[in-house]
């Protein structure tokens, strides 16, 4: 049963089948006639496609034979590319070698620098070594110094000993005595034997050493003062000792050197205390140190010296004489030698004339023709031989 329009028909009516047929035959035309123009249609439409295809096929072509040619390209650029990483990789395998081989040249040239470096340094460490071995005796040496200024009796021995090498090496051994009596029996450190005037002259050694160590350790000025004062009553009663007991007229000299072993106590007292050493001055007794005491003992060498001279100035016009008269003998002498030589030669002048004299009358015997001169008679003819 089929409903069309609001009514029903049996499908198995004929005329209903009739008019489905009909109606199927009709659609059938009608397809076939919309299938042929859509051909028509498609065939139109295909035309232009299959030129894009046509064109679309050569430019794949193209694409292929560009494909083909892009490939040869990139094997010529792999080629030339592994080419150029062959030298590159031997280059940097050069360039390595050459690296490696300077470096190998700098660790050796370091090496060699460091093991003369540490050869220098062990060198020096062996001089610091021995600089602190010294440093260390020298400072042993301190501070025996030390226990040795420390007390008086060791100080003043210590001063002696100074004073003698100074001596020894400025004067000749017989210009002076140490620890020499003198006639009130006080013994001096030194005398000195100068000639009159002056005449002999001691040198005593003195080192105030306590007043002077005082006057450095004062923190205030009360200490200051007080070290001053010590320092001065020290050194007053040395200038006084000194002139008491080493100044003996008609046996020493008017006047006698207190020597201080010590520079900075010299220039202590000549810096800060000069009424000290003019009150040395107006007591005859000079203060020197090592240094001016080398000084005053080269001036006294060369007055002994002069002194020496003056003794022998008798000796020496004597000798003088002596040396006169034996100068004008030699002259005597030189001129009888001379006159000899004159007359030696006047000989032998004459010898020569003799010789040539008698060359040449041998000659003129030697060139007679002895034939010619024979005569005729067996009585020989004497023939007179002139003189010249």
């Amino acid at each position: 049963m089929i409903t069309i329009g609001g009514q029903t028909y049996a499908l198995d009516d004929p005329s209903v089948l009739a008019v489905l047929g009909a109606m199927a035959v009709g659609l059938l035309v009608i397809l076939i006639l919309v299938t042929l123009r859509a051909v028509g249609r498609s065939g139109r439409m295909a035309e232009p496609m299959l030129r894009q295809m046509q064109a679309l096929d050569s430019r794949v072509q193209s694409l292929s034979d560009g494909q083909q040619q892009l490939s040869g390209g990139l094997m010529h650029v792999s080629e030339a590319q592994a080419a150029q990483q062959a030298r590159l990789l031997t280059l940097m395998e050069n360039r390595l070698a050459e690296v490696a081989k300077g470096m190998s040249e700098s660790l050796q040239g370091s090496a060699t620098r460091t093991a003369r470096s540490l050869g220098e340094l062990q060198q020096r460490l062996e001089t610091i070594d021995k600089a602190q071995a010294k440093i260390e005796k020298l400072s042993g040496d301190v501070l025996s110094l030390q226990d040795i200024l420390s007390n008086k009796q060791t100080r003043g021995a210590f001063g002696e000993i100074q004073l003698n090498d100074i001596v020894r090496k400025a004067l000749p051994a017989d210009a002076f005595t140490m620890q020499a009596t003198l006639s009130n029996g006080r013994r001096a450190d030194c005398l000195i034997r100068l000639p009159n005037p002056p005449g002999p002259i001691v040198i005593d050694s003195k080192f105030p050493l306590e007043a002077y160590e005082a006057l450095r350790r004062a923190s205030n000025n009360a200490e200051m003062i007080e070290a001053q004062r010590m320092l001065r009553i020290a050194v007053r009663g040395h200038i006084k000792a000194i002139g008491e007991r080493y100044i003996i007229e008609g046996e020493t000299a008017d006047g006698a050197l207190m020597f201080l072993p010590s520079e900075a106590v010299y220039a202590e007292l000549h810096a800060n205390f000069p009424e000290i050493v003019r009150e040395g001055f107006a007591a005859k007794v000079w203060i020197v140190s090592p240094t001016t005491c080398m000084a005053t003992l080269n001036t006294m060498r060369a007055v002994m010296k002069d002194a020496r001279m003056r003794e022998q100035a008798g000796a020496i016009r004597k000798e003088l004489a002596l040396l006169h008269a034996d100068v004008d003998r030699l002259g005597n002498r030189v001129e009888n030698l001379d006159r000899h030589f004159h007359q030696a030669a006047k000989d032998i002048e004459d010898i020569k004339i003799s010789a040539d004299k008698a060359g040449r009358r041998a000659k003129r015997l030697d060139n007679f023709d002895f034939e010619e001169l024979a005569p005729d008679s067996d009585v020989p003819r004497v023939v007179p031989l002139t003189r010249d």
